[in-house]
């Protein structure tokens, strides 16, 4: 064990958050999510759920602060129109509060997907909530 570090984050997780540079991204999975079938590396954090993890890894790593926006949501479908999951306002508050006030971006499922494959690794949660998905842009730690 190492002080400080939350006890959530595996040495696998460390590993690949200290590997990523500016401007990489890792996905924060639910449950739902073809985390296995996109490509990148899939690291499984089973039995824990979102916010825990993206509390966790925002304590470690910086968002980039030289996009418009480091975070990246699933758009809700047509099938769901009007739903706002009550998830996104605990990241929204995770996120605000770890990194002042950064914007939210949502995008279309399908771009999420693809957005996805280009990520440096996805995380597997157990994450029952839908549209629980986030993607994270690394930014860069300044002394």
């Amino acid at each position: 064990m190492l002080k400080g570090i939350p006890n959530i984050l595996s040495p696998e997780l460390l590993k690949v958050l200290m590997e990523m540079g500016h401007g990489d991204t890792i996905v924060i999975a639910d449950g739902n999510f073809p985390a296995h079938t996109m490509g990148p590396q899939v690291i499984r954090l089973d039995g824990h759920g979102v916010p825990e993890i993206l509390e966790a890894i925002l304590k470690v790593m910086p968002l980039d602060e030289y996009v418009e926006s480091a975070t990246t949501l699933m758009e809700v479908t047509k099938k769901d129109e009007g739903m706002v999951p009550e998830i996104w306002t605990t990241y929204k508050n995770l996120i605000q509060g770890a990194d002042g006030n950064q914007s939210v971006e949502h995008i279309e499922r399908f771009k999420f997907y693809d957005e996805s494959k280009k990520a440096y690794a996805i995380i597997a949660t157990s994450e029952a909530a839908i549209y629980a998905n986030i993607i994270l842009k690394k930014g860069v730690v300044f002394n």
